[in-house]
């Protein structure tokens, strides 16, 4: 088989890369990314003609994706909606018989009790933030895509939270910004977590979503799956894993902190975002354990003790800068979107 996999050098990237190479059913792996690495081809999904990638592709796998600046959710809106919708077409432009396309928790529609929730729970998101907004755009996108092309086999990953070592100086940067010193989050040197009532949600380790990857790519299956591992994480599971105490926080009060945090660009990450995470539902992963034949092989636990690992040894940190944003430099040099 030949498979592409755009986003190649991020966070699941790097984990499905992997999975895809040691299947033997797979040939060729070609590489795309916006960050220029060894054996990777540097496109960018928002401007790139793709079609010359993707002709002859057993497989396309879109992973590409844009999380920062959240201050400018027009940005990250044309690269990843805008961008993933040109992946989409050019994929059914070059002809290829199936695409992966990783989604989210973030995409499915509120829900505030612990019913675990199937693939078929409405996919709406929580219109605040702009990361749940694209993605439950893109399924939109993607029902009609599908009725437009009903022989492509189209498949919707929709994972948890994505930890892995590798990626934890990135993760930091992404969401908790320069201020949180991840050489400090250990059990014994963190007292206290905040118990904020209704704060859960569910993880998946890297190479456990690569491997449900590998395993819808190499299989005749298409439609949406729930890949995340067990147990739920709350503040009292992240409590005994660092060894702290809990103490009650109202969700208001932390959501203010992340408001006055965010107005003074001390985080990176929105309160649209934490009210985002306040809302997702329990997903249900008996889909893709049925019909993948798929079990994750590590726990939260397991994937959390890596993840913080990764944190307090600065893992990720030498990760290479992106290729120039052409657009961008467009701008600046004839003056377009400059603020008068």
């Amino acid at each position: 088989m030949r498979i592409v996999v755009t986003g190649a050098t991020g966070n699941i990237g790097t984990g499905v890369v992997r999975a895809l190479g040691a299947d033997p059913q797979v040939e060729t792996i070609v590489k795309l990314a916006r960050r220029p690495a060894e054996g990777v081809v540097t496109a960018d999904v928002e401007r790139d003609d793709l079609v010359p990638h993707l002709r002859g592709a057993d497989a396309v796998v879109h992973l590409a994706w844009l999380f920062q600046p959240t201050r400018r959710p027009e940005r990250t809106w044309r690269a990843n909606v805008l961008g993933s919708m040109r992946v989409f077409e050019a994929a059914a432009t070059a002809g290829v018989p199936k695409l992966v396309y990783t989604s989210s928790i973030g995409a499915y529609s509120p829900r505030e009790d612990d019913e675990p929730v199937t693939e078929d729970w409405p996919t709406h998101g929580w219109p605040g933030a702009a990361y749940t907004r694209e993605k439950a755009y893109l399924e939109r996108y993607l029902d009609a895509f599908e009725a437009r092309h009903p022989k492509l086999e189209v498949v919707r990953m929709r994972p948890g939270f994505v930890f892995q070592r590798t990626a934890a100086t990135e993760q930091r940067r992404l969401f908790a910004g320069p201020f949180v010193p991840g050489s400090l989050v250990r059990p014994g040197l963190v007292p206290v977590v905040p118990d904020v009532r209704g704060l859960r949600f569910q993880i998946v380790h890297t190479d456990d979503l690569a491997d449900a990857v590998r395993r819808a790519v190499t299989r005749p299956v298409r439609g949406a799956f729930n890949i995340a591992t067990g147990p739920v994480v709350d503040p009292r599971f992240a409590a005994d894993l660092l060894g702290a105490r809990t103490i009650p926080v109202p969700a208001g009060v932390v959501r203010a902190a992340v408001d006055a945090a965010w107005r003074v660009h001390a985080i990176p990450a929105s309160p649209g975002l934490f009210d985002a995470v306040m809302r997702l539902p329990v997903m249900d992963t008996s889909r893709a354990e049925s019909e993948l034949d798929w079990q994750p092989g590590r726990d939260a636990a397991a994937t959390l003790k890596e993840f913080l690992a990764g944190l307090r040894e600065g893992a990720g940190a030498d990760t290479a800068p992106l290729a120039p944003d052409r657009h961008r430099l467009h701008e600046v040099s004839t003056g377009v979107g400059r603020k008068p």
